[in-house]
Protein backbone atom coordinates (compact mmCIF):
# COMPACT_ATOMS: atom_id res chain seq x y z
CA UNK A 1 0.00 0.00 0.00
CA UNK A 2 1.14 3.07 -1.16
CA UNK A 3 1.53 6.21 1.42
CA UNK A 4 -0.74 9.25 0.98
CA UNK A 5 0.28 13.13 1.82
CA UNK A 6 -1.10 12.69 4.91
CA UNK A 7 0.45 9.93 6.39
CA UNK A 8 3.88 11.87 5.58
CA UNK A 9 4.85 13.63 8.61
CA UNK A 10 6.70 16.94 8.66
CA UNK A 11 10.15 17.09 8.88
CA UNK A 12 9.64 19.16 12.01
CA UNK A 13 7.99 16.36 13.60
CA UNK A 14 11.04 14.28 13.10
CA UNK A 15 13.57 17.00 14.26
CA UNK A 16 11.63 17.25 17.20
CA UNK A 17 12.15 13.37 17.57
CA UNK A 18 15.10 13.43 16.79
CA UNK A 19 16.20 16.43 19.07
CA UNK A 20 14.29 14.62 21.99
CA UNK A 21 16.17 11.78 21.74
CA UNK A 22 19.44 13.80 22.14
CA UNK A 23 18.65 15.72 25.15
CA UNK A 24 16.06 13.20 26.65
CA UNK A 25 14.19 15.73 27.66
CA UNK A 26 11.00 17.63 25.26
CA UNK A 27 11.80 20.30 27.47
CA UNK A 28 15.61 21.11 26.44
CA UNK A 29 14.41 19.84 23.06
CA UNK A 30 12.20 22.51 23.00
CA UNK A 31 14.97 25.13 23.87
CA UNK A 32 16.70 24.28 21.16
CA UNK A 33 14.34 24.54 18.53
CA UNK A 34 12.65 27.46 19.60
CA UNK A 35 9.50 25.69 20.80
CA UNK A 36 7.10 25.53 23.88
CA UNK A 37 7.73 21.96 25.62
CA UNK A 38 3.71 21.28 24.59
CA UNK A 39 4.80 22.11 21.08
CA UNK A 40 7.58 19.28 20.90
CA UNK A 41 4.72 16.38 23.32
CA UNK A 42 2.22 17.33 20.47
CA UNK A 43 4.90 16.48 17.55
CA UNK A 44 5.67 13.27 19.29
CA UNK A 45 2.47 12.57 19.67
CA UNK A 46 1.25 12.94 16.35
CA UNK A 47 4.46 10.76 15.02
CA UNK A 48 3.31 7.79 17.64
CA UNK A 49 -0.20 7.89 16.48
CA UNK A 50 0.73 7.92 13.03
CA UNK A 51 3.45 4.67 13.42
CA UNK A 52 0.64 3.13 16.52
CA UNK A 53 4.05 3.10 18.73
CA UNK A 54 5.28 4.43 21.81
CA UNK A 55 8.74 6.08 20.88
CA UNK A 56 9.61 7.08 24.52
CA UNK A 57 9.46 6.09 27.80
CA UNK A 58 9.38 8.22 31.02
CA UNK A 59 12.53 7.27 33.58
CA UNK A 60 12.56 9.22 35.92
CA UNK A 61 12.78 13.09 35.27
CA UNK A 62 13.80 11.76 31.56
CA UNK A 63 12.25 10.65 28.23
CA UNK A 64 14.29 7.86 26.90
CA UNK A 65 13.92 5.82 23.84
CA UNK A 66 11.46 2.78 23.63
CA UNK A 67 12.82 0.21 21.41
CA UNK A 68 11.06 1.09 18.59
CA UNK A 69 12.58 4.34 18.90
CA UNK A 70 15.71 2.81 19.09
CA UNK A 71 15.33 1.58 15.94
CA UNK A 72 13.60 4.63 13.56
CA UNK A 73 16.38 7.22 14.90
CA UNK A 74 18.77 6.06 12.71
CA UNK A 75 16.99 6.25 10.05
CA UNK A 76 14.96 9.93 11.04
CA UNK A 77 19.14 10.86 11.15
CA UNK A 78 19.61 9.56 7.66
CA UNK A 79 16.63 11.32 6.72
CA UNK A 80 17.11 15.30 8.38
CA UNK A 81 21.12 14.59 6.90
CA UNK A 82 19.96 14.43 3.69
CA UNK A 83 17.37 17.16 3.54
CA UNK A 84 19.92 19.36 4.83
CA UNK A 85 22.38 17.99 1.92
CA UNK A 86 19.44 18.62 -0.39
CA UNK A 87 19.19 22.10 0.71
CA UNK A 88 23.08 22.60 0.60
CA UNK A 89 23.09 21.60 -2.93
CA UNK A 90 20.35 24.00 -4.02
CA UNK A 91 21.41 27.02 -2.36
CA UNK A 92 25.29 26.15 -3.97
CA UNK A 93 23.70 25.67 -7.36
CA UNK A 94 21.59 29.22 -6.62
CA UNK A 95 24.61 31.06 -8.09
CA UNK A 96 24.88 28.73 -10.90
CA UNK A 97 27.58 26.81 -9.64
CA UNK A 98 27.83 22.77 -9.68
CA UNK A 99 28.37 21.39 -6.45
CA UNK A 100 30.99 18.71 -6.22
CA UNK A 101 31.07 16.29 -2.86
CA UNK A 102 34.26 14.78 -2.25
CA UNK A 103 34.78 11.95 0.30
CA UNK A 104 38.88 12.00 1.01
CA UNK A 105 41.22 10.52 3.75
CA UNK A 106 42.01 12.87 6.51
CA UNK A 107 46.04 13.59 6.31
CA UNK A 108 45.22 12.88 2.08
CA UNK A 109 42.96 15.65 2.09
CA UNK A 110 44.21 18.08 4.95
CA UNK A 111 48.16 17.93 3.17
CA UNK A 112 48.04 16.95 -0.15
CA UNK A 113 44.36 18.39 -1.89
CA UNK A 114 44.06 20.95 0.24
CA UNK A 115 47.41 22.70 -1.08
CA UNK A 116 46.10 21.70 -4.35
CA UNK A 117 42.40 22.79 -4.62
CA UNK A 118 42.87 26.59 -5.96
CA UNK A 119 44.88 25.75 -8.82
CA UNK A 120 41.69 23.25 -10.00
CA UNK A 121 39.55 26.46 -8.99
CA UNK A 122 41.32 28.41 -10.96
CA UNK A 123 40.62 25.93 -14.01
CA UNK A 124 37.37 25.63 -12.77
CA UNK A 125 35.59 28.50 -11.63
CA UNK A 126 32.23 27.29 -11.47
CA UNK A 127 32.55 24.36 -9.20
CA UNK A 128 32.41 24.54 -5.57
CA UNK A 129 33.29 22.01 -2.78
CA UNK A 130 31.66 20.32 -0.03
CA UNK A 131 34.54 18.22 1.58
CA UNK A 132 34.26 15.27 4.31
CA UNK A 133 37.07 13.09 5.97
CA UNK A 134 36.20 9.23 6.27
CA UNK A 135 39.07 6.93 7.28
CA UNK A 136 37.51 3.64 5.44
CA UNK A 137 34.93 2.59 3.27
CA UNK A 138 31.22 3.68 4.08
CA UNK A 139 27.83 4.02 1.81
CA UNK A 140 28.45 6.90 -1.25
CA UNK A 141 25.04 6.72 -1.98
CA UNK A 142 23.95 7.40 1.49
CA UNK A 143 26.24 10.38 1.92
CA UNK A 144 25.45 11.42 -1.88
CA UNK A 145 28.91 11.90 -2.31
CA UNK A 146 30.44 12.49 -6.01
CA UNK A 147 33.83 11.25 -6.04
CA UNK A 148 35.88 9.49 -2.78
CA UNK A 149 40.01 9.11 -2.74
CA UNK A 150 40.39 5.20 -0.98
CA UNK A 151 43.73 3.94 0.17
CA UNK A 152 43.62 -0.22 -0.38
CA UNK A 153 42.85 -2.36 -2.89
CA UNK A 154 40.26 -1.18 -6.01
CA UNK A 155 37.09 -3.08 -4.22
CA UNK A 156 34.00 -0.64 -3.46
CA UNK A 157 30.42 -1.65 -3.95
CA UNK A 158 28.39 0.19 -6.70
CA UNK A 159 31.34 2.10 -7.65
CA UNK A 160 34.14 2.10 -10.22
CA UNK A 161 37.78 2.91 -8.62
CA UNK A 162 40.44 4.19 -11.28
CA UNK A 163 44.05 3.77 -9.66
CA UNK A 164 46.06 7.32 -8.65
CA UNK A 165 49.08 6.40 -7.38
CA UNK A 166 50.86 4.58 -5.33
CA UNK A 167 52.76 4.94 -2.18
CA UNK A 168 56.32 5.96 -1.66
CA UNK A 169 57.33 5.98 2.10
CA UNK A 170 60.78 7.43 3.25
CA UNK A 171 62.56 7.56 7.18
CA UNK A 172 62.80 11.14 8.16
CA UNK A 173 63.69 13.21 10.95
CA UNK A 174 64.37 16.34 12.24
CA UNK A 175 67.84 17.86 11.39
CA UNK A 176 68.10 18.76 15.18
CA UNK A 177 67.50 15.14 16.02
CA UNK A 178 69.61 13.19 13.71
CA UNK A 179 71.84 14.46 10.74
CA UNK A 180 71.57 12.08 7.55
CA UNK A 181 72.38 9.60 6.12
CA UNK A 182 71.73 7.26 9.11
CA UNK A 183 72.39 3.71 8.49
CA UNK A 184 69.32 1.42 8.60
CA UNK A 185 70.88 -0.16 12.29
CA UNK A 186 71.45 3.17 13.68
CA UNK A 187 67.45 3.96 13.03
CA UNK A 188 66.65 0.67 14.92
CA UNK A 189 67.73 2.25 18.20
CA UNK A 190 65.33 4.63 17.42
CA UNK A 191 63.04 6.02 19.06
CA UNK A 192 60.40 5.26 16.23
CA UNK A 193 57.60 7.00 15.27
CA UNK A 194 54.40 5.03 14.70
CA UNK A 195 51.05 5.52 12.64
CA UNK A 196 48.72 3.01 15.21
CA UNK A 197 46.70 2.05 11.90
CA UNK A 198 49.67 0.70 10.16
CA UNK A 199 51.73 -0.83 13.14
CA UNK A 200 53.51 -3.24 11.03
CA UNK A 201 55.06 -0.05 8.70
CA UNK A 202 58.47 0.31 10.70
CA UNK A 203 58.73 -4.12 10.84
CA UNK A 204 58.15 -4.15 6.84
CA UNK A 205 60.76 -1.60 6.33
CA UNK A 206 63.63 -3.14 8.83
CA UNK A 207 62.54 -6.26 6.75
CA UNK A 208 63.48 -4.76 3.60
CA UNK A 209 66.99 -3.92 4.78
CA UNK A 210 67.63 -7.34 6.22
CA UNK A 211 67.23 -6.44 9.68
CA UNK A 212 64.25 -8.86 10.31
CA UNK A 213 65.62 -9.12 14.16
CA UNK A 214 65.12 -5.76 14.94
CA UNK A 215 62.69 -4.70 17.30
CA UNK A 216 60.80 -2.55 15.80
CA UNK A 217 57.66 -1.59 17.53
CA UNK A 218 59.76 0.06 20.12
CA UNK A 219 59.04 4.02 20.48
CA UNK A 220 56.05 6.51 20.36
CA UNK A 221 52.66 5.83 18.69
CA UNK A 222 50.04 8.13 17.33
CA UNK A 223 46.71 7.67 15.54
CA UNK A 224 46.67 10.16 12.93
CA UNK A 225 49.78 10.79 10.29
CA UNK A 226 49.78 14.70 11.14
CA UNK A 227 50.75 13.74 14.97
CA UNK A 228 53.62 11.76 13.77
CA UNK A 229 54.48 14.40 11.31
CA UNK A 230 54.30 16.90 14.36
CA UNK A 231 55.85 14.43 16.68
CA UNK A 232 59.19 14.04 13.65
CA UNK A 233 59.46 17.74 13.35
CA UNK A 234 59.89 18.80 16.83
CA UNK A 235 62.92 16.05 17.23
CA UNK A 236 60.91 13.32 19.20
CA UNK A 237 62.20 9.97 16.82
CA UNK A 238 62.35 8.71 13.14
CA UNK A 239 59.27 8.76 11.17
CA UNK A 240 58.41 6.47 8.37
CA UNK A 241 56.00 8.31 6.09
CA UNK A 242 54.85 8.93 2.87
CA UNK A 243 56.65 11.09 0.89
CA UNK A 244 53.51 13.53 -0.66
CA UNK A 245 52.38 13.96 2.82
CA UNK A 246 55.92 15.79 4.04
CA UNK A 247 56.68 18.07 0.82
CA UNK A 248 56.97 21.17 2.13
CA UNK A 249 58.86 20.31 5.24
CA UNK A 250 61.10 18.60 3.15
CA UNK A 251 61.31 21.02 0.59
CA UNK A 252 61.96 23.25 3.15
CA UNK A 253 64.85 21.32 5.23
CA UNK A 254 62.44 21.03 8.63
CA UNK A 255 62.48 17.41 7.45
CA UNK A 256 64.91 15.17 5.79
CA UNK A 257 65.52 12.19 5.03
CA UNK A 258 67.41 9.61 7.40
CA UNK A 259 68.14 6.78 5.28
CA UNK A 260 67.82 7.08 1.20
CA UNK A 261 66.02 3.87 1.08
CA UNK A 262 62.19 4.86 0.37
CA UNK A 263 60.00 1.90 0.86
CA UNK A 264 56.76 1.17 -1.16
CA UNK A 265 53.28 0.63 0.50
CA UNK A 266 51.42 -2.65 -0.32
CA UNK A 267 47.78 -0.97 -1.25
CA UNK A 268 47.40 2.20 -3.54
CA UNK A 269 45.21 4.96 -3.50
CA UNK A 270 42.60 5.13 -6.32
CA UNK A 271 39.77 7.60 -7.31
CA UNK A 272 36.30 5.99 -6.58
CA UNK A 273 33.04 7.04 -8.43
CA UNK A 274 29.99 5.59 -7.28
CA UNK A 275 27.75 4.52 -10.21
CA UNK A 276 25.34 6.87 -11.54
CA UNK A 277 27.94 10.05 -11.59
CA UNK A 278 30.83 8.92 -12.91
CA UNK A 279 29.72 11.02 -16.93
CA UNK A 280 29.13 14.08 -14.42
CA UNK A 281 30.67 16.88 -16.28
CA UNK A 282 32.12 18.40 -12.97
CA UNK A 283 32.92 14.53 -11.87
CA UNK A 284 34.86 14.03 -15.15
CA UNK A 285 36.96 17.26 -14.59
CA UNK A 286 38.14 16.83 -11.03
CA UNK A 287 39.26 12.95 -12.02
CA UNK A 288 41.15 14.28 -14.64
CA UNK A 289 42.78 16.87 -12.66
CA UNK A 290 43.68 14.68 -9.89
CA UNK A 291 45.63 12.02 -12.28
CA UNK A 292 47.41 14.78 -13.53
CA UNK A 293 48.18 16.13 -10.28
CA UNK A 294 49.80 12.81 -9.43
CA UNK A 295 51.94 12.19 -12.81
CA UNK A 296 55.30 12.56 -10.47
CA UNK A 297 54.30 9.74 -8.11
CA UNK A 298 53.03 7.88 -11.11
CA UNK A 299 56.60 8.36 -12.76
Amino acid sequence: MNLTRSLIPDLGVFQAFACAARHGSFTRAAEELNLTQSAVSRQIRTLETQLGVVLFERVRKRVVLSEAGRALLPQVARLLDQSEEIMRRALAASDGKALLTIATLPSFGSRWLMRRLPGFLALHPGISFNIACHRGPFDLARGDFDVAIHYGQPVWPHASCTYLCDEAIVPVASPAFCRPPAAPDVIAHGPLLHLSSRPKLWSQWFEAQGLGAVNAFQGHHFDQFNMVIEAALAGAGFALLPRYLIEEEMAAGRLMEACPRPFSAEHSYYIVLPEGKQETPAVQAFRSWLLTQVSTYRA
